[in-house]
């Protein structure tokens, strides 16, 4: 298991791993921000003492820029405060090389606090922190492992704005049909996922399968339970950035947005979580296959928060052409015994393995934000003892008596956001209207924007 996060990274541990990259002049620091876009600044290896000593200074409000970087004017953290400084200090798992790199570079993983050493609660690693304290409280320990999507394009789609299936790299063959759990297709981009492997063993990422998926060259990486989710959210964080850079190394493009082809399936982020007591025992096993009363206390606080928790598990406007019916990603808040139409599915598994996997959010979403949303209405459930609706059987899509529906848009994910009262006791005020404002703000740019198919559809008729 992963370090807790009482024990906190010592700069001598991080000298230790320097000394192991003499080659290595340089360090990113990443500071993830709301949207789940890392940013931070890159420092010479001999500036790493001051970092563990005064933290990078940034502004507050760099975590809280809109998708395009633009300030969120109505966050509460430009005007109304004169945009003053947080720390980054280190945190995390360490040190780690940077293997798609063609200089040899460390990368450093950073959580902000206020300049008084309180927590930053927009920074989404403290609001998971947060969540995470008030498990331990309980005599809880959240157990999580997540699944990844993403899928490999042309190497030019970034740029041109148009998304393209590269060609498989071996033969040549057009990716034009689902090839999920294809062998083939393995083989055909082995190099660039074996250097996804690599990389993530490089980084110290639990990866456990690789497989294909079933859009055009989409794939999927599990990662490892950690008995940490903030851990388990830097696992997440990091291997996204991982298969970024080394697609971009082998002239690919790698992206985790939601739905990048209309006809092709969406990209998901599944979490599977256990909740461990004081003494290590699985506090949803009660020794058969329908779980402990807990977990059930725990299903119906999730489906309870899951419409106002929406913006954080599809935050996008893309997010939600991946939410329709038929497309294996839920649109109710739902439950159910190894069904994947549910939108919380209760694996079938050996007692002392019970748990859940949260089917919701999109691989666009922020890992520590999904993390958050979910642990959130889990406590909530367990707090208030709630009992969830009859578990549905069959197709989930259209049992609509046994499920809660879901906003759809991000219109209405925006308005359930703003206006849920659960979700608030968890989170804080301050992290309410930050977040808020970044979504409300993207939400009204893209109200404004006509598209392409627009013109398309109306300019010749209308």
């Amino acid at each position: 298991m992963s370090q807790s996060p009482s024990a906190p990274l010592t700069l001598e541990s991080a000298l230790r791993e320097l000394d192991r990259h003499p080659q290595a002049a340089e360090i990113d620091l990443l500071a993830c921000d709301l949207n789940g876009i890392l940013r931070g600044k890159r420092i010479p290896r001999e500036a790493l003492g001051k970092i563990f000593s005064d933290g990078l200074k940034m502004p507050r409000s760099v975590l809280c820029l809109d998708i395009w970087g633009h300030d969120a004017h109505d966050n509460g953290l430009v005007w109304e405060s004169g945009d003053g400084d947080g720390s980054c200090k280190p945190c995390g798992e360490g040190l780690v090389p940077v293997p798609w790199s063609p200089r040899p570079r460390l990368q450093l993983l950073t959580m902000m606090q206020n300049l008084d050493g309180t927590p930053f609660s927009c920074d989404p690693r403290q609001a998971l922190a947060g969540i995470v304290k008030r498990f331990h409280a309980l005599g809880l320990t959240p157990v999580v492992a997540s699944e990844l999507e993403f899928y490999l394009m042309a190497g030019d789609s970034a740029g041109g704005g148009q998304p393209r299936p590269p060609a498989a790299p071996k033969s040549g063959y057009a990716l034009d049909a689902p090839r999920v759990y294809a062998l083939d297709e393995l083989d055909e981009f082995d190099v660039v996922l074996t250097a996804i492997r690599d990389a993530c063993a490089a980084q110290n990422l639990p990866s456990e399968a690789i497989s294909v998926e079933n859009g055009r060259g989409q794939f999927e990486v599990n990662l490892l339970h950690v008995a940490d989710p903030l851990i388990a959210g830097d696992h997440a964080v990091m291997l996204r950035r991982l298969v970024r850079g080394v697609a971009r190394a082998h002239d690919l493009h790698g992206t985790f947005m939601a739905k990048p082809y209309g006809d092709s399936a969406g990209s998901g982020l599944h979490v599977h979580c256990s909740l461990l007591d004081k003494d290590g025992r699985n506090v949803f096993d009660d020794g058969g296959d329908a779980g402990t009363d807990l977990l059930r206390h725990a299903i119906a606080g999730m489906i309870e928060t899951m419409p106002e928790a929406m913006l954080m598990l599809a935050p996008n406007l893309n997010s939600y052409r991946r939410l329709l019916p038929g497309q294996h990603a839920p649109v109710a808040a739902s439950w159910a015994y190894e069904n994947r139409t549910s939108a919380l599915r209760i694996p079938a598994s050996g007692p002392k393995a019970r748990r859940f996997e949260h089917r919701v959010a999109g691989a666009d979403a922020n890992p520590y934000l999904v993390l958050a949303a979910i642990l959130a209405g889990a406590l909530h459930g367990i707090e208030t003892k709630a009992n969830p609706p009859a578990p549905v059987a069959g197709n989930g899509y259209a049992d609509g008596a046994a499920a809660l529906p879901l906003p759809t848009t991000f219109e209405t994910a925006v308005e359930a956001f703003e206006q849920g009262k659960i979700l608030r006791k968890y989170f804080g005020e301050a992290f309410m209207r930050a977040f808020g404002a970044v979504k409300r703000q993207e939400m009204e740019e893209l109200r404004r924007r006509v598209t392409d198919v627009e013109y398309q559809t109306y300019l010749g008729f209308l």
